[in-house]
């Protein structure tokens, strides 16, 4: 028979990868994510084909640290989703139709009412301490998951920026508020400048590198798109990268009808395929969403 105090530690121990299991991102090789709310389509959590098996992601788009005005607010978030469809219920729902769904947001984003959403703190303690505060508000309202960083445009240094988001995803990561973070950079170089200095310094705390291939020139062969695969797994090394395409009309890249689905399998055979997102749920509605449910077929064969 064991001491009290063997079975006091063993408790405690017992305790703890219980907790860390519980913040631990999702393991399985079958991730497939897709942004939601952008265009204010009316699109909503329950009309997208969630596969069971699937470690399915919506990240909603976008919060952004700007009024509607708009002018930047230092870190303070405000949500520019359609939360009319898209709301705290909504978010519960869909959570209880399918134990598999968990829901992030995005923050950034290209524009924000018809300007750029500029990156621009006043430094890096008030940014932080700001984007902690509102964030955490927003994220316990929805019962969300976790973060996405879509920043595209900065008026800041790449340490400054690295620093800024690494400190905000440690932070909320440390306090329980959110259990992965992810990042969605695309081959420009200032936009490269700014995320490989994040990663270079905070890439552990980075759960997924959702890189934008659609922003590739249109026509992108499959050659071509692999090549470009490898390219970015050496620029995040030892991230999980996941393929992407776009369901807007003209996208670039390459596109589901020109051979993304092969250079997937490819990427899956080779060890590769970190998972799959897609841009955006507010188009593919009006498709039927057929290539989310080809992604999700292709991620959960055998």
């Amino acid at each position: 028979m064991a001491s009290s105090s063997s079975t006091s530690l063993f408790s405690l121990i017992l305790f703890q990868a219980l907790f860390l299991h519980l913040l631990a991102p999702p393991s399985s090789a079958a991730l497939f994510r897709e942004y939601i709310g952008a265009e204010f389509t009316g699109v909503r959590f329950s009309d997208v084909p969630v596969r069971p098996g699937i470690d399915f992601h919506f990240i909603l788009a976008f919060a952004i640290d700007y009024t509607a005005a708009p002018s930047p607010t230092n870190g303070k978030f405000n949500i520019f989703w359609d939360n009319q469809n898209l709301s705290p219920a909504a978010v519960a729902a869909i959570k209880r139709s399918h134990p598999n769904a968990k829901v992030a947001l995005s923050l950034g984003g290209d524009t924000v009412s018809g300007q750029f959403a500029y990156f621009a703190p006043s430094s890096v303690d008030s940014w932080v301490d700001n984007a902690v505060a509102s964030l955490t508000s927003i994220i316990k309202q929805y019962h969300l998951d976790g973060i996405d960083v879509d920043y595209e445009h900065f008026q800041v240094d790449p340490d400054t920026f690295a620093e800024c988001i690494g400190r905000l995803v440690t932070r909320l990561k440390s306090a329980g508020v959110i259990s992965f973070a992810s990042i969605a950079p695309f081959d420009d170089d200032d936009v490269q400048r700014h995320y490989q200095a994040l990663w270079r310094k905070y890439g552990k705390a980075i759960d997924y590198v959702n890189f934008q291939f659609y922003a590739y020139d249109k026509g992108t062969t499959v050659a071509q798109f692999l090549s470009h695969f490898d390219e970015q797994r050496s620029n995040y090394r030892g991230g999980k990268l996941l393929a992407s395409f776009n369901t807007e009309k003209d996208p670039g890249g390459l596109t589901p009808q020109n051979g993304f689905f092969r250079a997937c399998n490819t990427l899956k055979k080779q060890g590769k395929l970190g998972g799959i997102f897609v841009w955006t749920a507010d188009t593919s509605k009006g498709d039927g969403f057929r290539y989310e449910k080809q992604a999700q077929s292709l991620l959960l064969a055998k």
